[in-house]
């Protein structure tokens, strides 16, 4: 893969060419399907993945096998990051929502340029920063907003992160990650629909009024947003 390609990752981006350099070797492009599983939990992490395109979602899973979203992950992240500072067992169920286009790289090779690399060892800790933030946040959302800010939310967080104006969303999908029925979903989705922010048909959503739509989502979107541009920005 070109590193042209790689830079689409916001924190691959965000590297010293010296240190991207050493880095670039290693990743590997790979494009996979909605429902593809890296991990699940209790698993050990073997590979970091740099999205370019796509989205992944972070699921806790129960007892039951019941499961909701925790935080979501694209081309401004990293899944996996985490094992660049020692084997990391994760505890979460790490699925692609979105096709995905992405660079990975061996944990083990990752972690070995982690320790050799100040700048990638800082840039691992705070992207975890930002993650916990997001679960956090996300946490504070489903327990304070309503469904229409969440769904409003969800959908321009997945459409920021992706190439496509038509964005792959079924209302299946969303009341899982939502944790909410889907006729919960569905009567909101129409409910935008009607108001002429999104229009949708064939298990895809397309926005008709950005600016009608961010006023519409909490104010997490634009927190999370935030925080993960923030990251880049803190050097050593």
């Amino acid at each position: 893969m070109g590193t042209q390609g790689m830079l689409r990752n916001a924190l691959l981006d965000s590297l010293t060419h010296a240190t991207l350099q050493k880095l670039a070797p290693e990743l590997q492009s790979v494009s996979l399907q909605v429902g593809f599983v890296f991990n699940e939990p209790g698993e050990e992490v073997e590979q970091v993945i740099f999205p370019q395109s796509g989205m992944v979602s972070l699921l806790a899973v129960m007892l039951d096998g019941s499961a909701i979203e925790t935080a979501t992950i694209g081309r401004e992240g990293a899944i996996g990051a985490m094992v660049g500072l020692g084997p990391h067992i994760t505890q979460t169920r790490t699925i692609v929502q979105t096709p995905l286009i992405a660079s990975r790289v061996n944990a083990l090779a990752f972690r070995n340029l982690v320790l050799a690399e100040p700048e990638l060892r800082d840039l691992v800790v705070r992207h975890n920063e930002a993650l916990l933030a997001q679960v956090q946040v996300n946490a504070a959302c489903n327990a304070i907003h309503n469904l229409e800010q969440r769904l409003a939310r969800w959908i321009l967080q997945t459409r920021d992160r992706i190439d496509e104006e038509e964005i792959p969303l079924t209302h299946e999908l969303l009341s899982e990650m939502l944790g909410v029925r889907r006729s919960s979903v569905s009567e909101i989705a129409n409910k935008l629909q009607s108001a002429n922010l999104i229009s949708y048909t064939r298990g895809k959503i397309h926005i008709d009024d950005r600016d009608a739509l961010e006023r519409t989502a909490c104010e997490c979107y634009q927190t999370i947003k935030h925080n993960a541009v923030e990251i880049l920005k803190r050097r050593p």
